[in-house]
């Protein structure tokens, strides 16, 4: 994937991504302005106080190559547009920028790599998980992945996963006691079914705003010290995070 062939190629899946964009701005701004929706904890809203990235990141995200298909890779890049379309509502400021695909995972400094892995568990019900590693050991990001595992492959369930997943980046738990499509946060029915979430809701972006209120007041704790998860969910697509040391 190297030489001006693998540019070149990451410029046109690039300009595939942000036309595929254009079709999904009007929608998503619908659901991230609506002044009628109410956000209630548990029902429509999310708790926070997860991993998060620093306020006004720049997140480098890298694919690696070998474990999607090329077709696969705009669907993966879709939810970073969402995301990153309301940085400012959210007054993070983080936004996640497409930077191709390597070889293996990326260890640099606010650098976010997609890859696959195994670590679907029947028991526990996941097919998704974030590995994140805090330099500081606070819940501040210094680097992190999705992992994806190969049993999922439903294109449409991939953009719901990572637009879950990049929630848990900005310090968004799971809500599976949410009422479906009120949350990017909420249960998942089966693995390679599509929950239509393919970016933040109107209460995912109020929940974002108020975890960065919080930062400005204290930085917690590691999330994979403290244990932190929603009590009293069943995962479906995602599990305690897995924390990786520096390399």
């Amino acid at each position: 994937m190297k030489g001006v062939s693998g540019y070149g190629m990451n410029r046109v899946l690039l300009a595939f991504v942000v036309s595929l964009m254009s079709l999904n701005t009007i929608e998503l701004q619908a659901q991230t302005r609506s002044p009628s929706v109410q956000c209630k904890v548990g029902r429509q809203a999310t708790g926070f106080g997860f991993w998060t990235w620093r306020r006004n990141a720049n997140v480098k995200v890298y694919v690696v190559a070998a474990d999607f298909k090329r077709e696969e890779i705009p669907y993966l890049l879709k939810p970073l547009q969402n995301w990153t379309a309301v940085s400012e509502t959210t007054t993070s400021g983080v936004s996640f920028e497409y930077h191709g695909t390597v070889l293996q995972q990326r260890f640099c400094e606010n650098c976010l790599t997609l890859m696959r892995g195994t670590v679907f568990d029947k028991s526990r019900r996941h097919a998704t998980e974030l590995r994140a590693y805090s330099a500081q050991n606070d819940q501040l990001l210094t680097y992190a992945a999705i992992v994806i595992d190969p049993a999922l492959t439903n294109v449409k369930a991939l953009t719901n996963a990572i637009a879950h997943e990049l929630g848990h980046t900005l310090g968004l738990l799971d809500c599976y006691t949410c009422k479906e499509k009120t949350t990017v946060m909420s249960q998942f029915r089966a693995m390679n079914v599509s929950n239509e979430m393919e970016g933040p809701s109107f209460c995912d972006v109020a929940q974002v705003r108020a975890a960065y209120q919080e930062l400005t007041i204290r930085v917690g704790p590691s999330p994979a010290n403290t244990g932190s998860s929603d009590e009293g969910e069943e995962p479906i697509d995602d599990d305690t995070p897995v924390v990786i040391r520096k390399p």
